[in-house]
């Protein structure tokens, strides 16, 4: 996907990209590149992969989501979090992120963007759910965990009736039936199963789960725990 096959995609969309939108990606794609020479960003490296594997993947589940306030557990190089916030520009964004130097370099991201409302912490989503439950309309997470490990780190920080989007690959089905105890132990209906193909025939699915009522006190558990012995087994 060429950068110009992105706009288009996303106009299909009715997601109009101003000239500063596209400014932002293209200095987001060449630090991602100068800074994955000094650090494991990402092993996405051709450009129009990365127009597409990153940037369109990272959005289009957000394409049709009303947000105002997102967190993104473990969002790595910044997805799907980064792309989301200059398409949608006026929400309030919480990364979490465990490794420091990913921080160091979203940070920098934030910077040079000039993107505002980001809050970007070097911390585990277990730990940061001891004080901040139930805070966000939408908690996303991409290549993260298993489902059964992922609802469990995550869905404490969604608000009721708020979305947890969980941006899966080709395996993803299986996952969601692994998950099921988890599902119902977390109060959660699964809203919309959805399936697309990238140009590569690479299969994303995208789950929306809906928070029904407050995540039970004792969730979540310590991440070893979690690991260990998921919901359900």
């Amino acid at each position: 996907m060429k950068k110009e096959e992105f706009v288009l995609a996303c106009a299909k969309s009715n997601i109009h990209l101003t000239d500063t939108q596209i400014h932002q990606f293209e200095l987001y794609k060449t630090l991602l590149l100068e800074w994955n020479q000094k650090m494991n960003l990402t092993a996405i490296v051709e450009e129009e992969q990365i127009w597409e594997k990153h940037f369109y993947d990272s959005i289009y589940p957000f394409f049709h989501t009303p947000i105002q306030t997102m967190c993104d557990v473990g969002a790595g190089a910044g997805f799907p979090s980064i792309p989301v916030k200059i398409v949608f520009n006026d929400i309030q964004l919480t990364i979490i992120e465990p490794l420091q130097k990913r921080c160091r370099f979203l940070e920098e991201v934030k910077k040079q963007l000039k993107l505002e409302n980001i809050t970007i912490l070097s911390a585990r989503a277990e730990d940061y759910a001891k004080e901040n439950r139930e805070q966000f309309d939408v908690v996303s997470a991409r290549a993260v965990a298993r489902l059964n490990v992922l609802l469990e780190l995550c869905i404490p920080l969604v608000k009721v009736n708020g979305l947890m989007i969980a941006l899966k690959g080709k395996n993803g089905k299986q996952e969601l039936e692994e998950a099921r105890d988890a599902i119902s132990i977390l109060n959660l209906e699964v809203e919309k199963e959805e399936v697309f193909h990238l140009d590569d025939e690479a299969m994303r699915m995208n789950f929306y789960f809906r928070k029904k009522k407050s995540t039970p006190k004792k969730y979540p558990r310590a991440y070893g725990q979690i690991k260990k012995k998921p919901l359900g087994d």
